[in-house]
């Protein structure tokens, strides 16, 4: 479970909720067309955008926003060393019965337990990668595409309800609805957008770009086991995926021998 997001969503509309409750009665905050105006409107319009089955997608990745969680680099890294090392020393079929969680990496390890060459793997694996940047972002221009309608449907309700006004001035009573329908749908279009769709989309982004940088990591991986280089070699290559700071330890401890054969 991703904190952030859920302490984000959840806090952000407690706030708003707070603020609504402790200035006035909250029923006033509520009108059924500006809900129809903007949540209905919003959702037609995303619809128009796009296909029935991207919508699905869309669906299906929201709660990548929540749940989706990569494995760390650093315990990957070392899962790929050992890797290395069984292949090395076993050969590359004994890495068909490995017990690895991502499907990615799976099967990429049973290709080269296949004897696949290395640049057809790199390509079956670049394609694979392509295509799931592209399921992936799917759902975030979907979530993009309603953080910029719902603002615009808000501005349409607030016409729709300065229309009645206008059209209506004199009879006093029809005002206070009409400027309701005005401001609230407005509103709605800013909660929807800012609280909900933005938030959703951004994070799914950056889902889809720590995706891609695992998959880079497990294909220079599988390519460095596949050209038979030494463990360590390959240990230090992917350290170049960690942030500087966690590869800071690994350089200092070095520095120490080189100055005393330097000295």
């Amino acid at each position: 479970m991703d904190l952030a997001t859920l302490i984000g969503l959840v806090g952000a509309a407690i706030l708003v909720g707070a603020a609504i409750v402790l200035g006035a009665s909250p029923a006033i905050f509520f009108n059924p067309l500006s809900v129809l105006i903007v949540f209905g409107g919003s959702l037609c319009v995303v619809m128009a955008k796009f296909s029935l089955a991207q919508l699905k997608e869309a669906l299906r990745a929201t709660s990548r926003a929540f749940k989706f969680q990569l494995p760390d680099t650093a315990e990957t890294i070392d899962e790929l060393v050992d890797l290395a090392k069984t292949a090395r020393q076993k050969g590359l079929l004994a890495l068909e019965g490995a017990d690895v969680a991502s499907p990615f990496l799976q099967q990429g390890l049973q290709m080269l337990a296949d004897g696949f060459d290395d640049g057809t793997v790199r390509e079956m694996l670049q394609k694979e990668r392509l295509l799931t940047l592209e399921r992936n972002r799917i759902g975030a221009n979907v979530f993009s595409a309603l953080g910029e309608v719902a603002p615009a449907m808000g501005m349409i309700g607030t016409l729709v309800g300065l229309v009645q006004m206008l059209a209506d001035m004199n009879d006093p009573s029809s005002i206070g609805p009409a400027m309701a329908v005005a401001l609230l749908t407005t509103l709605y279009g800013a909660m929807l957008a800012t609280m909900v769709a933005n938030p959703i989309a951004a994070k799914l982004s950056l889902r889809t770009s720590q995706e891609a940088r695992m998959q880079a990591l497990w294909t220079d991986a599988l390519i460095a086991i596949k050209q038979e280089q030494n463990p360590r070699v390959i240990e230090q290559m992917l350290s170049l995926y960690l942030p500087p700071e966690q590869r800071g330890g690994e350089q200092a401890a070095g520095q120490p021998a080189e100055a005393a054969q330097n000295g």
